[in-house]
């Protein structure tokens, strides 16, 4: 081969090579969603996917802003035990539900209420109890933002129920605890699979 063919193909090459380069760089452009039109992505603090429910805890998140320190502490501290209820109260109905279905009971809908009940009871006293895993506060010019993730042990929460169930007549004769166990693990999987 000669050297004029040589440096033709070197740099025919370079051109190819300089071109997918190019037309790689666009494309993972293209791929990637333009939000900027939307302002500024924020983070905020205490709330990763790690301050999410998954198949250990549940947890919740909130935020108080005020000028009054303690204010802005008491309305995060709120918000995030209203989060935590509301994630531990629609996991405990789906759970009750299918276990109704799953396992023969005199009267469904009455255990449906008593069971209702009861777990209400439960996470009342368990909110009692939680841990905070997160608390970030901060000051601007006089106003006071607070964050805060809490959370509560899967564990706790169910040997809190089963010891409820064992003092409880009416509910004891209809109750599986391993059947119900296993159908609350199933659903706290299903937290950790939901997870951003």
């Amino acid at each position: 081969m000669k050297k004029t063919e040589m440096k033709t193909l070197m740099m025919a090459f370079t051109v190819f090579f300089a071109v997918a380069v190019v037309f790689s760089g666009c494309r993972s452009k293209k791929d990637t969603p333009d939000y900027s039109a939307m302002g500024t992505e924020l983070e905020i603090p205490c709330s990763d996917n790690e301050f999410y429910s998954d198949n250990t805890h549940f947890r919740g998140t909130g935020i108080g802003e005020s000028t009054n320190l303690a204010s802005a502490r008491r309305q995060a501290s709120l918000d995030a035990n209203a989060a935590l209820a509301t994630s531990i109260n629609s996991t405990i109905k789906s759970v009750t539900e299918r276990y109704t279905q799953d396992v023969t009971i005199g009267d469904a809908m009455e255990f449906n209420q008593n069971f209702e009940d009861m777990t209400r009871q439960v996470v009342n006293q368990t909110l009692n109890n939680v841990s905070t895993v997160c608390n970030r506060t901060f000051e601007n010019e006089g106003r006071y933002s607070v964050y805060l993730a809490v959370e509560v042990d899967k564990d706790e929460l169910l040997n809190d129920i089963n010891s409820r169930i064992s003092r409880d007549d009416r509910l004891r004769l209809d109750y599986d605890r391993m059947k119900f166990e296993e159908i609350f693990n199933e659903e706290m999987e299903n937290l950790r699979d939901e997870r951003p």
